[in-house]
């Protein structure tokens, strides 16, 4: 399904760093895709989101998460973890995004089911074509399932 034709995606980015946080949104309004990023800096606004609770009551479900692991309040894996425990949300593609290069983080998140990993690329020009990758895999090539 070309979802770029159907109706905006929504992008979960759960990023704490401004920087990285600024570059992937700039990224993904550069991509050929329709898209609506909602930022979130911790594991617990994440997981509020998800949950739509508090401020986020009516968030739309997102089509994608970009999620960092490296997060204060709740790390990465933790919101990973509750991910799981929910039929509703751990249908979403989680993309953990992240400078961590270590292998326990790696085997910890795709034991917590985390559909790819990513570690950031420090060139400006790679991050942006892997930002680019990943929006057309997850939201143009794969057929994801309904939203409720």
């Amino acid at each position: 399904m070309d979802r770029s034709t159907t109706r905006t995606a929504h992008i979960l980015l759960v990023e704490d760093s401004p920087g990285d946080a600024r570059l992937t949104q700039e990224a993904l309004a550069a991509g050929k895709i329709c898209n609506t990023v909602h930022h979130v800096t911790d594991g617990v606004q994440a997981l509020d989101f998800l949950m739509r609770r508090g401020a986020h009551e009516h968030a739309p479900r997102p089509d994608l998460i970009l999620l960092d692991i490296n997060l204060p309040k709740l790390s990465g894996q933790e919101v990973l973890a509750e991910i799981n425990k929910h039929d509703d949300i751990r249908r979403i593609p989680v993309v953990v995004l992240t400078t961590s290069q270590a292998e326990t983080d790696i085997l910890t998140s795709y034991n917590l089911n985390a559909n790819c990993y990513i570690s950031k690329p420090v060139d400006f020009q790679q991050f942006v074509d892997v930002i680019s990758v990943i929006e057309e895999f997850w939201l143009e090539i794969v057929v994801l399932p309904p939203l409720d």
